[in-house]
């Protein structure tokens, strides 16, 4: 039973989180600040939910940092995703084999 009790409360606070702006902020937003600084929530939200998921992935701190160094190298000069994902994976492989 409390399960389900868990599940209904995951579900009004999704709910809710979700309902507010639209109750709140129903004009345009016309303060430039506000815009710019809403445009970047959902980057800084995904960077800080990736970033720790890399460095504990590998259980290796150099393995994970010598894979992020080369995804963002590669995104840098605007490689295919699947190129950057592959290049890193295997570059924190074979950092793993070699030490």
């Amino acid at each position: 039973m409390s399960t389900a009790i868990y599940i209904i409360v995951m579900a009004g606070v999704t709910y809710l989180i979700r309902m507010i702006p639209f109750t709140f902020f129903n004009k345009k937003i016309k303060s430039r600040f506000v815009r710019s600084f809403l445009k970047y929530i959902p980057y800084a939200v995904l960077s800080a939910m990736t970033i720790p998921a890399i460095f504990y992935s590998t259980g290796d701190v150099v393995t994970a940092a010598v894979g992020t160094v080369v995804a963002v190298a590669l995104a840098f000069f605007n490689c295919p995703l699947i190129v950057v994902a592959l290049a890193a994976s295997l570059a924190a492989f074979l950092t793993g084999v070699i030490i």
